[in-house]
């Protein structure tokens, strides 16, 4: 992957894409670009680079790590890192509370380990087939894992099973497409699912979601938000990714109607009906982000470090495009909420990542969790690091 990464560094490959398409398909072109910016050491000059508002510092929680992937944190402070490959959980910590961890250790190892979620000394572990959990014991390792599910649908092109405990106490557990865009057969593919913790059933939440990895709760009004991937291959600008309210029961277009209505030639509605008659009974995204910046981790804050106008707002990881001509994402978004729980705009919070005119990287953000003392923990999943953004410009009581 690297090899051909850099082999396409120094020029945008613009391709066509053959997708097989039901005869009932109206026929279209899937065109696309391909540019991944070639990857840069993460030096200490680089992170004192990055740019992030007044008052706040970007500092290295953790590095030389192997491929960090998902992120769960413990209430002593302990945080516990999945690595999709491997397969391996591993465990950090900051015994002094330094900012900086001491411990890394591996505590757990099974095929396709990803999504992590923590509850009452409990860790739950998301594979592509499988969801376990395994009690922490004293010293932060864990015990045994005990295999609740074994049969969650079959992984194809989004196999990055994510999970978290909503305020209800249950855990819900998000499955995406196989494909970029298809009618699929397994009716738990591209939805949400709540799931009950003793492994005795599920149900699906929510349809028509393609890839919606990061999703949480607002804090006080206790609203589902979360970022959906958009379909490849539409050219640069399409399409859009979107920020949806998750609600019980509803679907939200994928693969026929996506973003703000548009009409999917190639999968016209299963149910027989119309595209305006589909449409008129799907959810609509409450905001767009900018064609394949890949949001992964989304988390709102509730902590009282920051400035009190951050506190209830949502925090956005942009992993970075490959799909376009100038790259998108490789930062984190700050997503405005205005006081009635209500999203209002996106806006950059930490960027810096692409340098050298977009041509090269030396960061894409993927999970994004809230430490006990109020700072954000983020994983870079392809350089090996994990950064700590706190706010040091002197404690604000947060409203």
């Amino acid at each position: 992957m690297r090899l051909l990464t850099l082999a396409l560094t120094c020029l945008a490959a613009t391709t066509t894409i053959a997708q097989n398409v039901p005869p009932e398909a109206t026929p279209f072109k899937m065109t696309g670009n391909i540019y991944l910016p070639s990857k840069l050491p993460v030096t200490d000059a680089r992170v004192a680079s990055l740019k992030v508002p007044a008052g706040f510092t970007v500092s290295k929680y953790t590095e030389g790590l192997d491929m960090p992937r998902m992120l769960a944190v413990a209430p002593n402070g302990d945080v516990y890192v999945s690595n999709r490959v491997k397969g391996t959980i591993t465990l950090l910590r900051d015994a002094n509370k330094d900012g900086k961890v001491e411990l890394t250790k591996q505590v757990a190892q099974r095929p396709h380990l990803h999504g992590l979620a923590l509850k009452d000394n409990k860790l739950y572990i998301a594979a592509i087939r499988e969801v376990y959990v395994a009690d922490i014991q004293k010293d932060g390792s864990l015990g045994a894992l005990k295999t609740l599910y074994k049969d969650l649908p079959d992984a194809g092109q989004h196999a990055n099973r994510t999970l978290h405990f909503g305020p209800d106490g249950k855990l819900y557990l998000s499955v995406g497409s196989t494909c970029n865009a298809c009618d699929e057969d397994n009716p738990e593919n591209a939805t949400l699912l709540q799931i009950n913790t003793d492994g005795s059933g599920r149900r699906v939440v929510a349809r028509g979601l393609r890839n919606t990895i990061g999703f949480d709760w607002h804090p006080t009004t206790k609203a589902l938000f979360g970022m959906d991937h958009g379909i490849d291959w539409l050219g640069d600008e399409d399409q859009q990714e979107e920020f949806n309210q998750i609600k019980d029961g509803a679907h939200y277009g994928w693969p026929s109607i996506i973003a703000d209505g548009k009409h999917y030639p190639a999968n016209k509605p299963k149910s027989g009906e119309t595209y305006e008659q589909f449409d008129a009974k799907t959810q609509r995204p409450l905001l767009l982000y900018k064609a394949h910046s890949a949001p992964l981790g989304l988390i709102f804050y509730n902590g009282a470090q920051f400035p009190a106008e951050y506190k209830n707002d949502a925090f956005v990881t942009m992993h970075g495009s490959w799909n376009r001509a100038q790259p998108s994402g490789y930062k984190i978004v700050r997503v405005r909420f205005n006081t009635q729980g209500e999203p209002q705009q996106f806006e950059d919070f930490l960027t810096g990542f692409l340098v050298e005119n977009d041509k090269s990287e030396f960061g894409r953000p993927c999970s994004i969790v809230q430490a006990p003392d109020g700072a954000l923990l983020v994983s870079d999943d392809d350089n090996g690091v994990i950064y700590r953004v706190a706010y040091t410009a002197g404690a604000k009581k947060a409203r």
